[in-house]
C-alpha cells in the first residue's frame, strides 16, 4: 500500500509541476490554449496566472520534501500537507474557476492521503 501511496502522490506532484509550468514559463504558447484564454485575455491575466504558478510551485516543494526527506515523521508530515492543500485548493478552483479542477487536482490528492493513511 505504501507504494501505491507513494506513487499516487508522485502522480499529484506530476500535475503540479505541469501546472506550475503551465501558469509560468509556457503561460503565453501552451498555457494559453489550455486555459482557453485569448491573447488579449491572456495579457490582462498573467501576473495573476504567474503568482498562482508560485503558489502551485510551493504545493510541489512540499510533496517533494515529502520523498526525500530523511525523517520518515516529517516527510509524512510534508506529504500529508502538501496533499490536503492541493485538495482544498482544487476544491476552491472546482467552485470558483472551472469544475474539472476537481477531477484534475482534488480527486487525485485525496486518493493519495487515502492510500497514505491506509498504510
Amino acid at each position: 500500500m505504501l507504494l501505491m501511496a507513494q506513487i499516487v502522490t508522485g502522480v499529484v506532484a506530476l500535475i503540479h509541476i505541469y501546472i506550475v509550468l503551465l501558469e509560468t514559463a509556457l503561460f503565453d504558447t501552451r498555457g494559453r490554449k489550455v486555459f482557453g484564454l485569448s491573447k488579449e485575455k491572456a495579457d490582462i491575466v498573467r501576473p495573476a496566472m504567474s503568482n498562482q504558478g508560485c503558489y502551485n510551485g510551493f504545493l510541489v516543494a512540499a510533496l517533494v520534501v515529502g520523498f526525500v526527506h530523511p525523517n520518515p515523521a516529517i516527510a509524512s508530515a510534508f506529504t500529508v500537507f502538501g496533499l490536503c492543500c492541493v485538495a482544498v485548493a482544487g476544491v476552491w478552483g472546482g467552485l470558483t474557476v472551472k469544475r474539472s479542477i476537481l477531477l484534475i487536482q482534488t480527486v487525485p490528492a485525496v486518493i493519495a492521503l487515502a492510500l497514505h493513511f491506509a498504510v
